[in-house]
């Protein structure tokens, strides 16, 4: 790629934005990768009453809010899901399937909505289990795979891995109506383990067992350690100081995922935090 942003911003919650704004008025160079949705927590608030200044506002009207601001701004929101965050010294290389950005700095707002992980899926993560299937089909050509996806946009990740592979098993984890390749099977069931040996070789279910080569976990997120190898955590969240620093150098978080409480208010205000200190981070450097 030609361009290396200043700064790359996971997120589009309250957080994620309040940091985009922040460093947008700081004329750094900025991306945000988030939902067209902006926040699925955000759309189910009815009401929110401890937002300063915007009693009784409901969530939609929030999100209208902040579509309105960071649009007047100029801030556009890229759509695509990350893979990996590779730390790598003076910069930071941000995979996306085929895809690499490259960021100065980094500001995790990814809130707390990723998914616990099955039995074996990080035990086999790498040996098996993947979370982009249209980064890794290609290493499953004339094999069987298992997909378990957690979204409708793991649908298209399912055909796209069904034209490369002997066999596709599909596993829903939701209950919304499909659309995928006719010869995908399609099996609605509760996945219990995810075992092998050296490797995957197996996906137990509830009431049957399928045999495969690879499994791609296909979520809305993945948990922040996973997203960013050697990432501490800490019960849970993102470990983070008062400036909102991680453990790795130009590596900063906020909102939801660095801890309770969770309010929009208080991720708006850490996302500031977190885009003031990212810009001096990359001022100093």
């Amino acid at each position: 790629m030609d361009t290396r942003y200043d700064i790359a911003i996971v997120g589009s919650g309250p957080a994620g934005l309040s940091a985009a704004i922040n460093a947008k008025i700081r004329n750094k160079n900025i991306i945000v990768f988030g939902s067209s949705e902006l926040s699925g927590k955000l759309i189910k608030a009815p009401k929110i009453d401890n937002y300063l200044g915007l009693p009784g506002i409901t969530g939609i009207q929030l999100k209208d809010r902040f579509q309105q601001h960071v649009a007047n701004m100029g801030i556009n929101i890229t759509y695509e899901r990350i893979n990996t965050i590779y730390a790598m010294g003076q910069y930071f290389g941000v995979a996306v399937n085929e895809k690499m950005y490259e960021a100065s700095a980094v500001i995790l707002a990814t809130g707390i909505e990723y998914t616990k992980a099955l039995k074996g899926e990080e035990e086999f993560l790498g040996r098996g289990v993947g979370y982009c299937a249209t980064c890794d089909a290609p290493l499953y050509r004339g094999k069987v795979v298992t997909i378990i996806g957690y979204n409708k946009e793991a649908e298209a990740e399912a055909n796209y891995v069904n034209e490369l592979s002997k066999k596709t098993y599909y596993i829903p984890m939701y209950k919304e109506s499909l659309n995928l390749s006719e010869n995908i099977e399609v099996v609605r069931d509760k996945v219990v383990e995810i075992s092998g040996g050296n490797k995957v070789e197996k996906v137990i279910l509830k009431s049957k067992e399928i045999v495969t080569d690879g499994v791609f976990v296909l979520k809305d997120s993945i948990a922040p350690d996973k997203l960013v190898p050697g990432l501490i955590m800490e019960n849970g969240h993102i470990k983070v100081d008062m400036d909102m620093k991680t453990n790795i150098e130009g590596c900063f978080a906020a909102g939801d995922c660095v801890g309770r409480p969770y309010q929009y208010m208080k991720a708006a205000g850490q996302g500031q935090v977190a885009a003031l200190n990212a810009v001096f981070y990359i001022d100093k450097n």
